[in-house]
């Protein structure tokens, strides 16, 4: 069974159960028969979750019982990657921003910003014009901040793996040329 990322102790505090509780519970009530809009609809009606929470439990709960990989999401396999700098978040946007610095660490791939919101976040359409990426930007202090990459409608694991390499990479040279 696929542990969920969340702690025992996290779930337990914001939905009054642990894992194994609310896994028992969604056996009892048929939900392994159920779509997962359905099962989301009766966390929140019948259990009182937020939105947030009945969309994380359900995600967990169709893991756990196989009927959904690590990174799968409805709409295919998304994977995630960070990098915090010690630079100004309006530095980090502005790398992303501006194409000829993005190009310096992102390299040749042709992206299309569909919307900005400076200093915090980015939606792109990425070079195959079927996947997106998400960036967020944090402002951790004066002179250091975080990005946030989420690339989504991947196709299956390997193209996760291939992503996340390709993430780590470019944040990493991001850093890099930041930091020169």
């Amino acid at each position: 069974m696929t542990r969920p990322a969340i702690s025992d102790d996290a779930v337990h505090a914001k939905t009054g159960r642990v894992w194994d509780e609310w896994f028992t519970l969604l056996d009892a009530e048929g939900a392994a028969a159920l779509a997962h809009r359905e099962i989301a609809l009766r966390l929140q009606e019948r259990h009182g979750l937020s939105g947030w929470w009945s969309q994380t439990v359900t995600v967990a709960y169709e893991q756990a019982r196989g009927r959904r990989e690590l990174h799968q999401t409805s709409r295919g396999y998304q994977v995630g990657v960070s990098k915090t700098v010690p630079v100004p978040v309006d530095a980090v946007f502005t790398a992303w921003e501006n194409e000829v610095s993005r190009q310096r660490w992102l390299g040749d791939e042709l992206i299309t910003i569909r919307r900005a919101t400076r200093p915090k976040s980015m939606r792109i359409t990425w070079s195959d014009n079927q996947t997106n990426v998400d960036v967020s930007f944090w402002n951790k202090g004066p002179a250091k901040s975080t990005v946030q990459v989420q690339h989504s409608k991947l196709a299956d694991r390997d193209e996760v793996e291939a992503k996340r390499t390709l993430w780590r990479n470019a944040l990493a040279r991001l850093a890099e040329q930041l930091t020169a």
